[in-house]
């Protein structure tokens, strides 16, 4: 089966320092290029990121400082892969969110223009997300083959979600049975220092916001830079928990520098 194309479509996937678009860097890009003919043409690159990789990111991608030293640059790359992807649309997976946005601003770092402007994007991903469910019904018939027929009962849905944990234990050897591990392993993005996840943990055991323009930053960080952003929070849409805990921190901070003056 061929894609149904008008214009040729390159599949990529980086490999990178870390997950912050503005900050990371690529270490590894490979393109897969597919003519409206069906015919395909393909190309790897490692890159010398410039920054260094940390190495909780080299136990995931297996690429080294050592091993991208001698490679080129994403700058020097950067005329000769914008001349791959010319006039091209672009598909990957998580690629709307990550992979696009990243190469993005690799571009244009280098002094190349790039746009979607006369581009269309397929995020597998989504495409995944969207066609298979991810609700509690489907859960419970895939792994327990039962259907929930009182969906969104409260007493239905909380039996239900039991009886996949232990579906999914049974089925995954690499799950354990602890509620420690399970507790870590179900976590999306970091750790949460708030309910919501608008405050996580980074590496380090720090607080960091994880969305707006101080996004990735620490808690402390923020109120060096700009304390009135901690005010702003309070006033904002925010949840109580969330502006208890900013309101915790300003406070703390206060008296840090009340007793370090």
């Amino acid at each position: 089966m061929n894609l149904n194309l008008e214009k040729p479509i390159v599949f990529f996937d980086l490999e990178t320092t870390g997950l912050q678009i503005s900050k990371d860097r690529i270490v590894e890009i490979s393109i897969l290029k597919v003519f409206p003919n069906g015919n395909k043409e393909s190309k790897t690159w490692l890159v010398n990121p410039t920054i260094p990789i940390p190495p909780e990111t080299t136990e995931i991608h297996g690429i080294s400082n050592e091993k991208v030293a001698n490679e080129p640059t994403f700058q020097h790359l950067a005329e000769e892969i914008s001349e791959l992807i010319k006039n091209c649309d672009l598909g990957g997976y998580n690629s709307n969110k990550f992979d696009i946005p990243l190469l993005a601003e690799e571009f244009l770092r280098s002094g190349i223009d790039f746009n979607m402007k006369n581009r269309k994007s397929i995020d597998v991903q989504n495409i995944f997300h969207k066609m298979e469910k991810r609700t509690l019904v489907a859960a419970y018939k895939f792994y327990c083959n039962k259907d929930l027929t009182n969906a969104h009962s409260a007493e239905a849905d909380t039996i239900a979600t039991y009886e996949v944990l232990l579906s999914q234990l049974k089925k995954y050897n690499e799950l354990e049975n602890n509620t420690r591990f399970l507790a870590e392993f179900s976590q999306v993005g970091g750790k949460f220092a708030d309910m919501a996840g608008f405050i996580r943990y980074n590496e380090e055991g720090k607080k960091i916001l994880s969305f707006g323009k101080y996004r990735g930053e620490t808690l402390e960080k923020i109120w060096n830079e700009n304390p009135g952003y901690f005010s702003w929070i309070n006033q904002a849409d925010f949840p109580l928990y969330t502006k208890n805990m900013m309101s915790d921190f300003a406070t703390q901070m206060k008296l840090k520098n009340k007793f370090n003056s």
